[in-house]
């Protein structure tokens, strides 16, 4: 994008034909140049003629001038605004977010509701997962009830060990109740299988039960983890331990024993 820049110099006099910008208010090419966005040696006096060095005021000569009045230097330069995007942030849809922490992760996938989440593991070095980018891209444009979560294997890595992602690029889908409805790794090559898996699991439905995201499994690894701030208490534990817990008293119980003679002695007579 062209804009123009404007310094303001005093005026003073100069009896030679050669200059540079030094030369006026004691400005160094070094300090114009964070000014203006142009190098220093783009601000010389092989590039500027006393004719681009007059005042926007009564057009007075800044080298030879009538009056002791302060003078402006317009100069246009291009000014590249923003950075040079990353191939993985090229393309995104509003359906596509970038993981940025394991508390992300779960609380994305739970947030989902009945929704088909697809996760993407991919390593900006991977070949494959740069090629196979845009075709991800444009599916995620084609379906946006599905929400894409991407997770930057360089970035996370100890977060992909965890999870047992070791083999790139790595999808696992998931959805409501069911949790985890498939795993695979997909290259550019074998899109099809990416497809079939977003058919078969991308119908609407409505799981009965609250959203299961990871299992329970995966986050004792993750909270058992030294390199990832990830806190978690297992609550399967203790329910299965109150589930012993009941079916021993049920056994030892009287009537559990009255009713095991019962259903032995129809067995029995049915016999």
């Amino acid at each position: 994008m062209a804009t123009d820049s404007f310094i303001k110099l005093n005026p003073i006099s100069i009896n030679r034909t050669r200059f540079d910008l030094r030369d006026f208010a004691g400005i160094s090419p070094k300090r114009i140049s964070s000014l203006c966005c142009i190098s220093p040696r783009m601000i010389s006096c092989n590039h500027f003629s006393p004719r681009t060095l007059i005042s926007g005021e009564n057009d007075n000569n800044i080298l030879f001038p009538k009056k002791k009045i302060p003078a402006f230097v317009r100069c246009q330069t291009s000014l590249g605004i923003g950075r040079n995007q990353k191939w993985w942030e090229k393309e995104l849809q509003p359906n596509m977010k970038s993981v940025t922490s394991p508390e992300d992760l779960v609380g994305s996938l739970r947030n989902a509701g009945d929704k088909l989440v697809v996760v993407d593991f991919f390593s900006p070095s991977c070949g494959g997962c740069k090629a196979l980018h845009p075709k991800i891209c444009k599916i995620a444009e084609k379906n946006p009830e599905v929400e894409f979560l991407q997770v930057n294997y360089e970035e996370l890595r100890s977060l992909c060990q965890s999870l047992n992602v070791h083999v790139l690029p790595f999808f696992r889908f998931y959805r409501g109740s069911s949790g985890r409805v498939c795993s695979f790794s997909c290259t550019n090559a074998t899109i099809k299988k990416f497809k079939e898996a977003l058919e078969k699991h991308g119908r609407e439905q409505c799981s009965i039960g609250e959203t299961k995201g990871l299992e329970e499994k995966e986050l004792v690894a993750m909270a058992a983890n030294k390199d990832l701030s990830f806190d978690y208490k297992p609550k399967s534990n203790g329910n299965i331990q109150e589930q012993k817990e009941k079916d021993i008293f049920l056994s030892k119980s009287p009537t559990s024993n009255k009713q095991k003679e019962v259903e032995h002695s129809l067995l029995v007579s049915s016999a």
